[in-house]
């Protein structure tokens, strides 16, 4: 019997590429409907999953995966918001 734990995966919305849940950082929806960097991954809300680095951020935005993950539309200035919180983050 294999005692290991598993570890679970997500997809990012951005790549596509299914990675394990800790190499991903959440975005949340939460009841207000207000969109938040979820650094704990623990926060209550809807979420979605995006690698640590710029360029799926960007490709998410494009696509409109975002909106589709959460199912409502996306001001620019919530986008410029998720933005700078993103830049700490950017793994270059």
């Amino acid at each position: 019997m294999d005692t290991k734990n598993k570890q679970p995966m997500r997809q990012c919305i951005g790549c596509r590429e299914m990675k394990s849940k800790r190499e991903l950082l959440r975005i949340i929806r939460t009841p207000e409907r207000e969109l938040l960097l979820d650094l704990t991954g623990k926060k209550n809300g809807r979420g979605a999953y995006l690698c640590r680095n710029a360029q799926c951020f960007a490709k998410a935005k494009k696509s409109k995966a975002l909106e589709r993950s959460f199912q409502m539309d996306i001001s620019q200035e919530v986008y410029e918001s998720l933005e700078r919180e993103w830049e700490k983050f950017d793994e270059k």
